[in-house]
C-alpha cells in the first residue's frame, strides 16, 4: 500500500498509515458501486457511526467527514463516463482532484489513462484510495496535498467528482479548475447539481440515474451529470 503513497513522509506517518488501514477493513465491507460494478471499493454502510467511530477509537477529534466510505453520486457517474468513453482520458495525463476513495482515478486507469496522480487532504482518503487501488490491480500516484494552493500541474485531464458542496471551496476550486484550463488541461466533473455547482459555465455531456444511500442524500436515486469546464 505504501508504495502508492508519497515517500518521505517518516516511520510515524508510515504507522499511522497502518493504523487507518486497518480501521478501514474492520469498518467497511469490499462492495461494486451500482453504476460501475466493474470495480469493487471498501465502502461503509453508514455515515455518522463511522464518523464517532473513527474520532473515539483513533483519538483524532475534528476529523473530516468520512467522504472516502462512500461512493458518491457525482463520482459514480464521472466513473461510469471515463469507462464508457475512454478516449477523454487514453494516453493522457490525468488528474484526479479530491479523490476520496479513489473510484474515479481507478476508471481512468482502466480506461487507459497514460498516468493519473490522484490528490486528497484526507490521511484517510489516500489510505482507502492506496487500498481500493490495490484492491482492483491497478496503480496510480496518489498524494495528500491541497493542490489548490499551488499551480495547476501540467495534467491534459482534470476529473472532479462532487466538489462543490460548500460555497468556499466551490469558488476556490473553480478559479483554480479555469487556470488549468487556461493552461490547456480539458476539466470534467461529475455532480448531481449540488448548491455551488457552477451549471452557468458547464456544457453537460451526460447524465445518470444514480442509486445511492439515503444515509447520504435526499433520495435513493439521483439524478447526476457529467460536465465539461467551458472555455
Amino acid at each position: 500500500m505504501e508504495n502508492h503513497l508519497r515517500s518521505g513522509r517518516g516511520q510515524n506517518a508510515a504507522a499511522a498509515d497502518v493504523s487507518k488501514a486497518e480501521f478501514i477493513r474492520q469498518n467497511t465491507s469490499v462492495m461494486a458501486p451500482p453504476l460501475v460494478p466493474e470495480i469493487k471499493l471498501h465502502l461503509a454502510h453508514e455515515a455518522v457511526p463511522l464518523w464517532q467511530k473513527t474520532e473515539e477509537e483513533l483519538g483524532e477529534m475534528g476529523l473530516a467527514p468520512p467522504f472516502w466510505a462512500f461512493a458518491w453520486a457525482g463520482g459514480q457517474a464521472l466513473a461510469r463516463y471515463v469507462l464508457d468513453h475512454s478516449s477523454a482520458v487514453e494516453n493522457l495525463r490525468v488528474l484526479d482532484l479530491a479523490t476520496g476513495s479513489g473510484l474515479v482515478a481507478i476508471a481512468a486507469v482502466q480506461a487507459g489513462s497514460a498516468s493519473i496522480v490522484a490528490t486528497d487532504i484526507d490521511e484517510f482518503a489516500t489510505t482507502a484510495a492506496a487500498m481500493n487501488a490495490s484492491l482492483n490491480q491497478v496503480s496510480f500516484d496518489i498524494k495528500l496535498d491541497d493542490v489548490l494552493h499551488r499551480q495547476p500541474p501540467s495534467a491534459e485531464v482534470i476529473l472532479v467528482g462532487d466538489l462543490f458542496y460548500e460555497k468556499t471551496l466551490a469558488a476556490r476550486c473553480l478559479a483554480w479548475l479555469q487556470q488549468a484550463q487556461e493552461q490547456g488541461a480539458k476539466v470534467l466533473i461529475g455532480d448531481p447539481g449540488r448548491s455551488y455547482l457552477p451549471k452557468g459555465q458547464l456544457e453537460k455531456l451526460a447524465e445518470y440515474n444514480v442509486p445511492v444511500t439515503r444515509d447520504l442524500e435526499d433520495a435513493e436515486i439521483k439524478k447526476t451529470a457529467v460536465w465539461q469546464l467551458r472555455a
